[in-house]
């Protein structure tokens, strides 16, 4: 068994899809219509383009604004994304005018930071150190 598949809530796809891959650097891997407001909408890292997908789902459910919101409220990341070096992702990401919560910070054996995707989420970005 593997993971294939995660989603992140958007609360705009086109948004999300701009953010997610000029921003963060995916590319996007699926691209599919459903209905007239709505797409199954994909992106990958180019680091492992045959490996897990994050799907950008819509927030469409109720449910779904009231979760993201209580998450952002209490300030907890919606998912946590790999990186080499913290502190290069976020000069890097802060240079093109991304906004963190979270400044990186080492816990123990991680260094994280937290930026805020601009579709309603918090993410955390992680680094293992030893």
């Amino acid at each position: 068994m593997k993971i294939n598949l995660t989603s992140v809530l958007v609360d705009d796809q086109d948004k999300a899809l701009k953010f997610y891959t000029e921003i963060l650097g995916f590319e996007k891997r699926t691209e599919i219509p459903l209905g007239p407001t709505h797409r199954w909408l994909t992106v990958v890292s180019p680091e492992q383009p045959d490996g897990v997908e994050l799907v950008l789902e819509p927030d469409a459910h109720p449910a779904a604004k009231t979760f993201k919101a209580a998450l952002v409220d209490d300030g907890i990341p919606y998912t946590s994304f790999a990186v080499d070096d913290v502190e290069a992702e976020h000069a890097r990401l802060t240079a093109l005018g991304v906004g963190f919560t979270q400044p990186p910070t080492t816990m123990g054996a991680v260094v994280t930071a937290v930026l805020d995707d601009t579709c309603g989420n918090l993410i955390q970005l992680h680094q293992t150190t030893s």
